[in-house]
């Protein structure tokens, strides 16, 4: 069974000890998976990081990242607390959003190779996603993601990873890996949607995460606050 939805808004329980110096609060959805280690990497940044269990908490962040864990897990707990329709209209209305390995399944138009019974896909960013396209966990592997965020080849950590399929007319690729001679996209972006199949929050490598940063500050900045009803 599911545990229950946790209580309304508290700030205290939440809020970072330090605003950034921009003002730019960073949600991170706390469902499940590596939602601590996001918020880690955030706070060496000098970010404001906010987990985010409630629609409510929605209100009083500028973007939000979804992190890798278990996609099926996420999903359920999402739609059990009642997160499914805030989320998307969070993306329908241009919001940031990040979603790193099951984040970027959970975000995704489609997902092959679901669990039998299927999960909830918010639907938005436009590619076909292969759930754990390099195999089982004693699969997972290190690689150099050649990246156009900025030039530079960033370690990449893949657990259980999803691969991307294919990918939509107006999805930009951001980042590549060498597969069986092959270009792999690995790291997307669509609009106000980030994605990758990675886990960046697992190094030190801030590259990532100071982009989408940047992609924060930019669609945020003439945006009013959100509201989810």
């Amino acid at each position: 069974p599911l545990p229950p939805p946790p209580h309304p808004f508290r700030p205290a329980d939440f809020m970072s000890e330090s605003k950034s110096s921009s003002s730019v609060s960073i949600g991170i959805l706390a469902l499940q998976g590596a939602f601590a280690e996001h918020e880690r990497i955030l706070k060496t940044m000098g970010v404001d990081a906010v987990q985010i269990r409630n629609p409510e908490e929605l209100t009083k962040i500028d973007g939000i990242i979804i992190p890798g864990g278990e996609s099926s897990t996420i999903s359920m707990v999402a739609e059990e607390w009642k997160l499914i329709e805030p989320l998307a209209k969070w993306v329908d209305e241009g919001r940031p959003v990040f979603g790193t390995c099951a984040g970027m399944i959970f975000i995704a138009k489609d997902a092959k190779n679901q669990k039998k019974h299927g999960q909830k896909l918010l639907g938005k960013l436009d590619i076909v996603v292969d759930r754990n396209h390099f195999g089982r966990q004693k699969f997972s592997f290190e690689d150099s993601v050649q990246s156009k965020i900025d030039g530079k080849p960033h370690n990449g950590v893949f657990i259980r990873a999803p691969g991307i399929l294919s990918v939509g007319d107006g999805v930009e690729v951001l980042g590549t890996i060498n597969v069986s001679a092959k270009e792999m996209p690995v790291a997307v972006r669509q609009g106000c949607m980030m994605a990758c199949s990675f886990h960046p929050e697992l190094t030190d490598d801030v590259a990532w995460h100071a982009y989408f940063m940047e992609m924060v500050k930019k669609l945020s900045a003439t945006k009013d606050p959100f509201k989810f009803n």
